[in-house]
């Protein structure tokens, strides 16, 4: 079966390990991921999920690699949308490397469907959510509020 895949590439002026850091504790990414955490005891093997600001679990899955402060991956399955679910589990990987003051961040979020639903919502979210993150750890404050403000489109459709 053919495979849908959706690459994300960016340089963030940090360091691994406070790459690493940002990705892994929950407070933190609180703040760039629209209130949304993730919880992990981030070795490979343990459960995950993806949970909202009101408690509500809308991924889950495990970490199937975890190389810290190198390399992260995680299969897991949304939990929220019916026709997402459907789709079964993806696997996120994150490949950190440093480049010069910066570190490039790699993700590749794949499944083994083509069309896929789900690889269409996270190529939507992915930039959003990351481009959160570097504006966070590089200047101290993150660069989107909402991940579909009022009056945007996303999809085609008002949001």
């Amino acid at each position: 079966m053919a495979d849908s895949t959706f690459v994300y590439v960016t340089y963030i002026r940090t360091t691994p390990a406070k790459l690493w850091s940002a990705l892994t504790d929950a407070e933190f990414m609180k703040q760039y991921w629209f209130g949304m955490h993730c919880e992990s005891r981030w070795t490979a093997g343990s459960s995950w999920k993806l949970v909202s600001g009101d408690g509500q679990v809308l991924d889950s899955g495990e970490i199937v690699e975890a190389e810290p402060p190198r390399r992260l991956a995680i299969r897991w399955q949304h939990q929220n949308k019916p026709e997402l679910k459907a789709e079964g589990a993806s696997l996120c990987r994150m490949e950190l490397e440093p480049s010069g003051a910066a570190v490039r961040l790699t993700i590749t979020h794949s499944i083994e469907r083509d069309p896929s639903k789900l690889i269409a919502a996270v190529s939507g979210g992915w930039p959003k959510i990351i481009s959160n993150l570097k504006s966070l750890l590089e200047t101290g404050a993150i660069a989107l509020q909402e991940p579909y403000p009022s009056g945007s489109t996303h999809a085609g459709k008002p949001q």
